[in-house]
């Protein structure tokens, strides 16, 4: 008997078929890798697998029982659990409190906390998710975090695990600590789906994989006969070329003197526990500098000082020597192109049209607006420009921008950048859960501005991306920057514990020196 059951699976929403009759089984024990570019349909998928959406035919079996529709209590009854790219725990409760929330009728008298932690223990023992019940969920590292989400499920009596982007956030330590849990879960009869885009992991951790491509299922076979060119084939429907200009290749010229000098710069984020300490870094014209690091130990606050929108304590930055305020307007006009991590709540404004957000950024350009006056007309054609050169996929300008998928979002947001020449470019996590394809585009684009001149300040967790694209690397930790050393004097074993905060010749190093 399957484990989960998924026949002739359809979901349209007005003219797009998200879903256009997928079938897919489950076994008992064995881990099924889900892929597809963004707006694939995955989420779809999972959304009415979860009973989030009602399909408009097919039908669900978990352990041969049919899946009422659009119930999304009888989906965890039945043993359904996900573990989402980013964590929902509260932070400022216990891990066992966390584990508990939800699961007790709220007319019970009193909770069964003793009854609890036994049986919260029991399953860390069980399946080697070793965990502090008493802590604070704030206090944990990453990795710590997403054993909670994963004891959550277990506790709620889990037996089909979708883990979603599972390693995005995790030094490669934690990866493979992860991948042991994984293989631990599989022993005692767990059964996984395994929704990422990281094709070296899906390899390495599934049995099977099946692969969507606008709605339909396109491809569906064991892992041990894929590779990662065929499985990026059947993504996107066509070969996968390599990112961009090679850091390695010497074709690209870097000037003598900076296009950013960071100088000594502290800073305090909203939440107290971010900070930044000291901060010192040299970037020039025609390299790419990457900064990597855990979550939340400084670099998206550094990110937000250079876009402007967060003001240091201490210390100042430079631009062609020369001071700048660190304001977002001062920013845009000193030719400061700006990748915020968050696409959709930062970069982009949902509600408003694709073409209101190819401009917001410089609404009062004289390109667009006249004494106060919107000129609509000349907005809407330069978005067609920038949706034809940076192959934005989309059926209107028109549209909301929520309506496109995370990487046609990203590349729009890519090309409002970089269409204006910038100096320097500071992009955070710019592909972070986009598709191997919107990946590829967004190197080759980072890596052509570097080669025409611009400095490039690489932000990301994914440390596959640092390596393809930077010269130099450095660590944030704690809110302090490591040394930035060229890109061979790393190996994914220092970079990792670097980043795990353990003891490193270059920490607190001068990074002023090339």
């Amino acid at each position: 008997m399957n484990a989960l059951t998924l026949s002739h699976i359809s979901k349209r929403f007005g003219e797009l078929v998200a879903n256009d009759d997928i079938s897919l089984s489950l076994d008992k024990g064995e881990v099924l890798a889900l892929l597809g570019e963004n707006g694939a349909g995955k989420s779809t998928l999972m959304n009415i697998l979860f009973g989030h959406y009602v399909a408009d035919s097919g039908s669900i079996s978990v352990f041969g029982d049919v899946l009422p529709p659009g119930d999304p209590r009888a989906a965890i009854a039945r043993g359904l659990g996900m573990v989402h790219q980013h964590f929902t725990l509260a932070d400022n409760l216990s891990v066992l409190d966390n584990v508990m929330l939800g699961t007790e009728s709220i007319t019970r008298m009193r909770t069964s906390r003793a009854e609890a932690l036994a049986r919260l223990r029991s399953l860390a023992e069980r399946f080697g998710l070793q965990i502090n019940a008493d802590a604070l969920v704030r206090s944990l590292a990453v990795g710590e975090k997403q054993r909670v989400e994963i004891l959550k499920a277990l506790y709620r009596g889990a037996r089909i695990l979708i883990l979603d982007e599972p390693t995005s956030v995790l030094t490669p330590q934690e990866a493979t600590q992860l991948f042991a849990t994984l293989r631990q879960l599989v022993a005692e009869g767990l059964s996984i789906i395994f929704i990422s885009h990281k094709l070296d992991e899906v390899l390495a951790i599934s049995h099977r994989v099946a692969v969507l491509r606008s709605g339909k299922l396109v491809f569906e076979g064991p892992t041990q006969s894929a590779t990662k060119s065929s499985l990026a084939r059947a993504m996107i429907g066509r070969d996968v070329e390599s990112s961009g200009e090679s850091r390695a290749d010497g074709r690209r010229a870097i000037s003598e003197k900076p296009t950013l000098l960071i100088e000594k710069i502290s800073a305090q984020g909203e939440d107290a526990r971010i900070s930044l300490h000291d901060v010192s870094l040299a970037l020039r014209a025609g390299e790419i500098v990457a900064i990597a690091g855990v979550s939340g130990n400084g670099q998206s606050l550094l990110a937000d000082v250079l876009f402007g929108v967060e003001r240091p304590i201490a210390g100042h930055v430079q631009l062609n020597g020369e001071p700048v305020a660190l304001n977002a307007s001062a920013m845009v006009k000193a030719g400061v192109a700006r990748v915020p991590e968050d696409r959709q709540h930062v970069g982009s404004v949902g509600d408003l049209s694709v073409w209101e957000n190819a401009i917001l950024p410089r609404v009062s350009d004289a390109r667009f607006s006249n004494m106060g006056l919107l000129k609509s007309n000349a907005a809407r054609g330069y978005t067609r420009e920038l949706v034809s050169k940076f192959d934005v996929r989309l059926s209107s300008i028109e549209h909301p921008i929520r309506k496109l998928s995370g990487g046609n979002i990203q590349k729009l947001l890519l090309g409002r950048e970089l269409s204006e020449s910038p100096t320097l470019i500071v992009a955070a996590q710019p592909t972070w859960g986009l598709d191997v394809g919107a990946v590829s585009f967004i190197h080759e684009e980072l890596s052509r501005a570097a080669a025409r001149g611009a400095a490039v300040l690489l932000i990301s967790e994914d440390l596959d991306e640092v390596f393809a694209l930077a010269d130099r690397i450095a660590v944030m930790s704690r809110g302090r920057l490591g040394k930035a050393l060229p890109t061979g004097h790393w190996t994914l074993e220092s970079l990792g514990l670097a980043m795990a905060g353990e003891p490193s010749e270059h920490a607190g190093a001068d990074n002023h020196a090339a």
